[in-house]
């Protein structure tokens, strides 16, 4: 087990790996609907600010309680301890919805994979019917894209069972690509930078019906829309017990953050310097169009091959983020006992085929676009599922400081009280503004609802082991 232990680089990695994946590629677009170019700015930073909240909270638990080991959603069992029922079932549900927010995503994040590759190879774009059942056709752009997902999803599936190290360096070698690619994008884009296509730096905007929207709502919008593009801020903490020390867990997250927050900025701001903000809020592609825009045609395939890259290390992350999620809960007595089943590689098994089999599901969508355009419904779900996860830690951790436990001094307990009050303040703020419609409100909770299926089975075999 000692070889496949994950150091500090290959846990940054997988943290900037995990939250540089597809979101970055469309942001630009959708942010600049949304707010004005100042609007876009202060948003990256009242979020990026919320998150290195979340972050310290996740990096100071990893060090104070590194026997919780798993992902942010265990710490809602110790949350409750006092009452073992609700501490059971507060960790087994927030861990449910964890679980169905990663697999979730990551079929997300392949998705967008076979749309970058049709760069190249445009018959994924293809309209032309190969059979027709009932009112349903299946187009050939579709069928290939779905054949393409399933072997990128299991693909990665049989990487991951030979061993963490080695998913583990595909995934830094590809991380460390992307990275180096988006910096080649900011240092092209700074000259070709044209201020006049960000002023006026601070202007109005109107939403759907037509209403003005000032600074401070277009502000509160677009935060929303960058919260997407920092979840895997996590990805440390959740593998937590494979990392060959612990203080390393919690500054491969700061240092992570931290790049990710210099490449949604730089990327973000740049393009908006690049393109116009009509151009921009017309453009399906904004960083292919404005890569095109500074070298010429072969910028789409330099930034189209740049997603790739950036997409294929982005799977490999969450499908072991995927499958970690359970078996950690399982070890901790959180989830039902066969997801804590290992290979001889020590990898959770029985968990991967699961989580990738659920995922399988979600892929199937790809096939018709009715089914796919309700899938992306379903991501902002599972955004908000992560959240309680991150409320739950951040209250945690301000238990820890009431008490005292773990703390010798006093100072230190002041400065993590106050670091965790304000992941909290940020918390509850993005939870209360994203499920302020109805709509979204009861389907989330019917995504957390539904692992009560379930319940039952853990509470039974939890007795049975207490007995």
């Amino acid at each position: 087990m000692s070889q496949q232990k994950l150091g500090f680089w290959l846990l940054t990695a997988l943290v900037v790996g995990n939250m540089v994946g597809s979101g970055i590629f469309m942001l630009p677009r959708s942010l600049s609907e949304s707010a004005s170019p100042a609007g876009v700015t202060l948003a990256w930073l009242l979020t990026g600010a919320g998150v290195m909240l979340t972050a310290l909270v996740f990096g100071n638990l990893a060090i104070r309680k590194p026997e919780l080991s798993g992902g942010p959603q265990i710490y809602a069992k110790e949350l409750l301890k006092e009452k073992p029922v609700a501490s059971l079932l507060s960790g087994f549900m927030s861990s449910w919805g964890y679980w169905i927010g990663n697999f979730a995503g990551n079929v997300a994040i392949i998705s967008t994979f076979t749309s970058y590759l049709s760069t190249f190879f445009p018959i994924l774009n293809s309209k032309a019917v190969i059979w027709t059942i009932g009112s349903f056709d299946l187009k050939v752009g579709n069928a290939l894209t779905f054949i393409i997902c399933t072997l990128m999803l299991w693909g990665a599936h049989f990487i991951i069972l030979k061993g963490m190290k080695g998913a583990g360096k595909i995934n830094f070698v590809a991380t460390v690509a992307k990275v180096i690619g988006f910096a080649l994008f900011i240092i092209l884009a700074l000259f070709a930078f044209d201020k006049s296509n960000i002023l006026p730096f601070v202007a109005p905007k109107e939403d759907a019906a037509g209403h003005t929207v000032g600074l401070l709502s277009q502000v509160n919008g677009a935060a929303l829309s960058t919260l997407w593009a920092f979840i895997g801020i996590e990805s440390a903490v959740v593998f937590a017990s494979r990392a060959k020390r612990t203080r390393d867990v919690k500054w491969a997250t700061i240092v992570g953050l931290c790049i990710a927050l210099a490449i949604y900025l730089g990327i973000s701001f740049l393009t908006m310097g690049v393109l116009s903000q009509s151009e921009l809020i017309h453009s399906e592609k904004p960083l292919v169009d404005a890569t095109e825009q500074i070298v010429g045609p072969i910028g789409a395939y330099l930034i189209a091959g740049l997603g790739l890259v950036s997409l294929l290390g982005s799977t490999i992350g969450w499908v072991l983020l995927s499958a970690e999620v359970p078996y950690q809960a399982a070890r901790q007595g959180l989830f039902l006992p066969a997801f804590a089943k290992e290979n001889k590689q020590s990898m959770p098994v029985f968990s991967l085929w699961v989580s990738n089999a659920l995922a399988q599901l979600f892929i199937f969508s790809t096939v018709s676009s009715s089914i796919s355009s309700a899938f992306d419904f379903v991501i902002y779900i599972a955004t908000l599922a992560y959240l309680v996860p991150y409320l739950i830690s951040a209250l945690y951790q301000m238990r820890l400081t009431i008490t005292g436990e773990t703390y010798l001094h006093s100072r230190q307990r002041v400065v993590d009280g106050m670091i965790a009050a304000g992941a909290t303040i940020y918390s509850l703020w993005v939870i209360v503004a994203g499920t302020s419609d109805l709509k979204t409100f009861l389907f989330g909770v019917a995504l957390l609802a539904s692992g009560i299926i379930f319940y039952p089975l853990l509470r039974k075999n939890a007795h049975h082991l207490s007995s």
